[in-house]
């Protein structure tokens, strides 16, 4: 579909009838006054007829004025903007770039979540609510950092949910180290979130663990100083049961006290929140939570893809004028 953006342009098509009724009633009062020929002139129209000379004049004027016409027509299609417009393409519309930042070490395998009357681990729990979140998210841009000991962007930002999903269903406790390094996952996560070239309007941190941060290069308060800087919002999930773990007595880590202060500083110092979840049902719940404070936009937008035209008349208006000027001097 071809359409103009300046149709507006198109009362240029008038200046010449203007100009030229104007410029006829100055000739007229030009005519009145005495013309005397050049004496150079006199041989030239000796050589020629009074019919001839009318005749010829009669000829230029006519193919000088459909050239000026054709070019001006041109010229005011350029100048009108034509664009041929696209299929329609779907866009989204009031996105985010929300980083899913998990905790993957060996404590979240203590099965202290129940699912239909069966005992299931932290991260089963954890991978069957974080995955319903992606679905239910299909306008933003979403990455995640899996950490332990160590933290990793497995994920980065971006809109193949289904790359991040499957990330999610492969994700096993133990695999980036026995420890809890909040502070190192909180920092991978800005730091993603600051090198991403096309940068959205809200950034959002939703950092899930089941203990305190114990390991790692970056304490609690140096990453809720990054977050402040960064103006990013953070949720913080504290997941699992209080008191004695499995798990947390073998690897000697301390897991019982999941009211983390250090966590509820950092939500609540970048207008976030924290939540506390001890079971699956308060599990879903909190993303629930965040997913309406957090609302995504769910009317779909389009756009048309367009490409300019405006090029074609305004070159064939250069090719006319060069021509009409090749002709002029030739006759």
């Amino acid at each position: 579909m071809i359409t103009f953006l300046y149709p507006w342009m198109f009362l240029l098509l008038v200046v010449p009838f203007i100009w030229r009724h104007f410029m006829s009633s100055v000739q007229a009062l030009e005519e009145k006054a005495l013309k005397v020929p050049f004496v150079s002139d006199f041989k030239q129209i000796a050589n020629k007829t009074p019919k001839s000379i009318g005749a010829t004049d009669a000829f230029n004027q006519k193919r000088h004025l459909i050239f000026l016409s054709l070019i001006w027509l041109l010229l005011t299609l350029a100048a009108a903007r034509p664009v041929f417009l696209g299929e329609p393409v779907r866009t989204p519309q009031n996105a985010r770039d929300i980083l899913l930042v998990t905790d993957i070490s060996t404590s979240m395998l203590e099965k202290d979540f129940s699912y239909q009357g069966n005992r299931i681990s932290r991260l089963q729990a954890v991978r069957a609510v974080v995955s319903d979140f992606v679905k239910n998210r299909p306008q933003d841009r979403l990455g995640l950092v899996l950490f332990g000991t160590r933290a990793y962007l497995q994920a980065p930002l971006t809109y193949d949910h289904q790359a991040v999903l499957e990330v999610l269903d492969s994700m096993a406790a133990g695999m980036a180290g026995n420890s809890t390094a909040i502070g190192d996952a909180v920092g991978m996560a800005l730091k993603t979130l600051k090198n991403t070239g096309e940068s959205l309007n809200d950034k959002i941190i939703i950092l899930l663990t089941d203990g305190e941060n114990n390991d790692g290069s970056l304490n609690m308060e140096q990453a809720l100083a990054l977050a402040k800087q960064e103006d990013a919002k953070v949720y913080t999930i504290s997941v699992g049961l209080d008191g004695f773990s499995f798990f947390s007595s073998i690897f000697g880590i301390e897991n019982d006290n999941l009211e983390n202060s250090e966590l509820t500083a950092l939500a609540n110092s970048t207008n976030g929140k924290a939540f506390q979840a001890n079971n699956l049902n308060a599990l879903i719940e909190v993303y629930k939570t965040i997913d309406e404070m957090e609302p995504t936009q769910k009317e779909q937008a389009f756009t048309r893809p367009q490409i300019d035209l405006y090029w074609i008349p305004l070159l064939a208006a250069i090719i006319l004028s060069c021509l009409g000027l090749i002709l002029m001097w030739r006759f």
